[in-house]
């Protein structure tokens, strides 16, 4: 039986050091980062955000194809951005490897021009670094950085959230670019698992449209999205316990929506326990949205990738999973 951590990867010890940072610089939390701009006239804040693709890359150089690995690097950053009602403006990407290949450096920089595209941003610059002898052989590392801006009394903080309203699931295009170790590990110890590697390699899904959507949706009614979390590192439980107020819970039904067979195909040939795939993946919902009862039907009418996976409850748990199982 493996796990994440046996994989290499100590979830606990990294929430530690997220909580060190926190300390040390209050403004430092949530997906994304905002920067008021009313010093300078104007009653907006801009939002940054920054992230990897993971070690998805080794899978990405394994099976050398790098065309979408970009797209992953940009829907890593717009996700994040978004949550707090941000609107993306533009990407900036550093790209470092050994040796410069120009095929290979093209297609990545065309997946992080679609990403772009996807999100409604432009790619304003980067930094492209050769450093020989400080990566191995056909191997490279991207970084992200998206900026947006959000009027501020359009911030989406979580703070709204209230007993009695729904939580809305998105599905996920797949594994997106969290717990690759793992997947890595499970293929080491499986190697019939090999053949699902370019599904593996699928590219995480961009939620901009999705979201933009909805709220336009919502407006209209004068509604408006509660809380929006990024499922990613540390799973659903992980990441939608971040935007819940203290003194309410919310509790999810998992069988309220698909697991994609892929995600359950690691488990059983890998021996994976469930709770290890929810503490790891997003299992199939890769952002989250609490909104008013009122807005259910409006959002799944609009959005077949949407589900209603849970409710707001008064409770000290903030997120609580029933159901778990594979």
């Amino acid at each position: 039986m493996i796990s994440y951590k046996k994989a290499g990867v100590d979830s606990a010890l990294s929430d530690r050091f997220t909580e060190f940072l926190e300390k040390k610089s209050p403004l430092i939390g949530g997906f994304a980062g905002l920067y008021g701009l009313k010093d300078y006239g104007c009653d907006y804040s801009l939002v940054a955000c920054t992230d990897g693709v993971g070690t998805k890359l080794k899978l990405a150089f394994a099976l050398n194809r790098h065309d979408t690995i970009g797209i992953d690097l940009v829907a890593m950053c717009v996700n994040d951005l978004i949550t707090c009602g941000g609107k993306p403006l533009f990407f900036l990407d550093y790209y470092a490897t050994g040796k410069l290949e120009l095929e290979k450096s093209k297609s990545i920089i065309k997946g992080i021009l679609e990403g772009c595209k996807m999100s409604g941003m432009i790619l304003l610059g980067g930094e492209t670094a050769e450093m020989p002898g400080f990566y191995a052989k056909g191997e490279y590392d991207l970084g992200g950085f998206s900026v947006g801006i959000v009027k501020n009394s359009e911030i989406i903080d979580g703070s709204s959230i209230r007993p009695g309203d729904a939580v809305i699931g998105l599905a996920s295009s797949g594994f997106h670019s969290n717990g690759y170790s793992l997947i890595r590990k499970a293929m080491e110890k499986k190697p019939s698992l090999k053949k699902f590697s370019k599904q593996f390699l699928t590219p995480t899904r961009i939620y901009v449209r999705q979201i933009e959507k909805m709220k336009d949706t919502l407006s209209k009614k004068k509604l408006k999205i509660g809380g929006l979390a990024h499922i990613t590192g540390s799973g659903i439980e992980g990441n939608l316990e971040r935007i819940i107020p203290d003194g309410i819970s919310a509790v999810l039904d998992a069988k309220s929506w698909r697991v994609p067979p892929l995600m359950k195909k690691l488990a059983d040939e890998a021996d994976i326990k469930a709770a290890e795939m929810f503490a790891t993946f997003n299992m199939g919902i890769g952002m989250i949205a609490v909104v008013p009862q009122k807005a259910v039907p409006l959002i799944l009418k609009q959005d077949k990738t949407a589900s209603l996976i849970g409710k707001i409850e008064k409770g000290t748990k903030k997120v609580e999973i029933r159901g778990i199982s594979l």
